[in-house]
């Protein structure tokens, strides 16, 4: 893979080993970590994702696009699962984090509530007018853009906008509490004497937008378009038995500044659709503080709390009134852009270190609906009976097979 400092990423993550069994038997009950291999060390059956020319460099994901039938009830998820209200009017509403980020969530009415597409925050060095050769682009009026600046609208693959910006106005972060983790005792350390832990009963006060998931039929396309616009780099790739990608989770080139395990996941599917978006909070405490505060105000709790294998954030996922998926995270990996792009079996087990099991909403539905949508997929040789069963396999292996 091409890179900024070579023709490989330099650096290597020590795949995890399976958990030692006792007494030199099986592993209990089926208790093993993940297969990780390092790009440089692939089996041979598994295909490397190739990174096409960049165009440009993105170093943020600014906001995300809504449309929203009722902007009163989008506005009451948004408080209570964390964002600080800028703008509330009949037709337009504003959100941003405790960050500098002058915006991280738009939404305007519309008939139907959907989302729409996200924003980037461009580096300076990015030329965006060399996006206007693009199909379907245009110059954003600057009254358009949350925070000003000047931007270009692109739309990519699947006929979705996406906004490429600079210059935005950025805010003045707002205070937030320190985080309780340097004051965690454990059995090596106890740095909290004669001081105990009460943190506040409040919504997990969100700091910055972190990442957008989406699903695509053609994962190859999606995946050279949005590294050749925005110069991202693959962090974690999961493969199907055939060794051909299923997930890829991207991160922003930012050189030797860390930058998040990823901004940006696109996974292979049946649909082209958004899967969820995450926003990082202070810390576990915030997590479960705030998982109060939307209980107690009624919204709809999915998953969590858990933590990812890949990635390692701590986790907790809820619906907003419109049933979109929305994430709070905390304690994530961060990587420079000489990481080594790592690979690893795509199951079940693959987005689970702990906690409960991915609930089966989040997987398709098995119903006339979806079999009928397949079935337009194969006739329009979109997917492959091949691919379809590979999906299939990987998706309905147990997660936690002693169970």
């Amino acid at each position: 893979m091409n890179n900024p400092k070579g023709d490989t990423l330099l650096a290597h993550r020590t795949a995890p080993t399976p958990l030692e069994p006792p007494h030199g038997g099986q592993a209990a009950s089926g208790l093993q970590a993940l297969q990780i291999f390092a790009e440089s060390k692939l089996p041979p059956h598994v295909q490397r994702i190739v990174r096409p020319p960049a165009r440009g460099r993105a170093v943020a994901l600014a906001f995300l696009r809504w449309e929203k039938r009722d902007l009163a009830a989008t506005e009451r998820f948004w408080h209570d699962f964390g964002m600080r209200i800028l703008e509330s009017g009949a037709d337009r509403l504003l959100a941003r984090g405790a960050g500098p980020a002058p915006c991280i969530a738009m939404a305007v009415r519309g008939e139907r509530s959907r989302y729409v597409g996200a924003a980037f925050a461009m580096s300076d060095d990015t030329d965006l007018s060399a996006y206007m050769h693009e199909p379907g682009a245009r110059r954003l009026p600057a009254g358009e853009i949350p925070g000003g600046g000047e931007g270009v609208e692109l739309i990519d693959p699947t006929g979705r906008p996406v906004w490429l910006l600079q210059g935005q106005t950025q805010l003045d972060p707002l205070p937030m509490r320190e985080p309780m983790s340097p004051l965690m005792n454990t059995i090596s350390a106890t740095p909290r004497v004669n001081r105990m832990v009460r943190t506040p009963i409040e919504p997990a006060h969100v700091m910055k937008l972190g990442h957008i998931v989406m699903q695509t039929v053609d994962l190859p396309i999606m995946l050279n378009w949005y590294m050749r616009v925005l110069g991202v780099l693959p962090t974690d790739v999961h493969y199907l038995a055939d060794g051909s990608p299923m997930v890829t989770f991207l991160r922003f080139n930012l050189g030797d500044v860390p930058a998040d395990h990823h901004s940006i996941v696109l996974a292979g599917g049946i649909e082209e659709k958004y899967e969820h978006s995450a926003y990082e909070v202070v810390d576990l405490d915030a997590i479960g503080q705030g998982q109060q505060v939307l209980r107690a105000k009624g919204h709809s709790h999915l998953w969590g709390i858990g933590r990812h294998l890949i990635g390692s954030q701590i986790f907790d996922y809820w619906k907003d009134p419109d049933g979109f998926q929305h994430e709070h995270y905390t304690d994530g990996d961060v990587f420079t852009a000489d990481f080594e792009t790592q690979y690893s079996p795509m199951g079940a087990s693959a987005i689970w270190s702990w906690g409960a099991d991915a609930p089966a909403s989040m997987l398709p539905r098995k119903n006339l609906r979806t079999l009928l949508h397949v079935l337009g997929l194969l006739r329009r040789k979109k997917i492959t009976p091949q691919r379809l069963k590979l999906i299939a396999a990987a998706l309905e292996t147990p997660a936690r097979p002693w169970l």
